[in-house]
């Protein structure tokens, strides 16, 4: 009688596992499920944002490739900046308001900047002021006094570039909608450019201002990421 009852318990003990495990099974299958079907959105929607992006891309270069020379600018495709490259024309050494030069291509730039990004408003998350600076500090103590000072000093020329745009009267009939996307952004030496050939920092080209367009929400990036780490793409090429 004890046998058999001790047989019946181990049964029933071994029957509750089974279910337990199937349960488990049925549990992950719904799971993958479920990740598939959202990855597979986020594969479309990173399609669509590859597209918005290229369409960005042709528009701002189309409208300002005879200008880049003149204003020794770059357009990146990668991440739709288009960088000022020449420091010493845009502010004085440790100084936030722009010379006389920086103004005469803001004044073409600002205007015809928004005209082209007015057309994408709806998938267009942010524009981007972003000044940066090189690591060097000349009254700094310190590499940490030198990265805050440059910290303040980016920012403020990010300020000040805004304020011109917000002000400016070619800028008006844009204001409404790109006021709440445009943003001041000050990195000071936080992402410097090295020079492929010595390995150091290019202090001269670490000097920018640069004006990003981020064409898509961020909740997707981290997906892409993660989805392109498994060898999956997410874009044509």
């Amino acid at each position: 009688m004890a046998v058999s009852f001790i047989k019946s318990s181990k049964k029933k003990e071994e029957d509750d596992w089974i279910s337990i495990s199937d349960m488990m099974a049925v549990l992950m299958v719904v799971f993958l499920f479920i990740a598939i079907v959202y990855m597979q959105q986020v594969l479309e929607q990173s399609k669509i944002i590859e597209v918005i992006e290229s369409k960005i891309y042709k528009s701002l270069n189309e409208e300002f490739k005879e200008d880049f020379e003149d204003w020794n600018a770059i357009l990146e495709r990668k991440n739709l900046t288009i960088s000022f490259q020449e420091p010493d024309v845009y502010f004085e050494t440790g100084s936030c308001i722009p010379k006389e030069r920086f103004i005469i291509i803001l004044d073409s730039f600002l205007p015809r900047y928004l005209n082209v990004l007015k057309k994408y408003k709806t998938e267009i998350e942010e524009i981007r002021i972003e000044g940066h600076t090189s690591s060097r500090y000349e009254a700094a103590e310190s590499l940490d006094e030198a990265y805050i000072k440059n910290m303040d000093l980016s920012q403020c020329r990010t300020r000040e570039v805004l304020s011109y745009l917000l002000q400016h009267p070619g800028t008006q009939i844009n204001k409404s909608w790109s006021k709440d996307k445009i943003t001041a952004n000050g990195l000071s030496s936080s992402k410097i450019i090295i020079n492929q050939e010595t390995g150091l920092e290019d202090e001269a080209k670490s000097k920018r201002v640069n004006f990003r367009v981020k064409a898509f929400n961020n909740q997707f990036e981290d997906w892409k990421n993660f989805i392109e780490e498994f060898g999956i793409k997410t874009n044509e090429n």
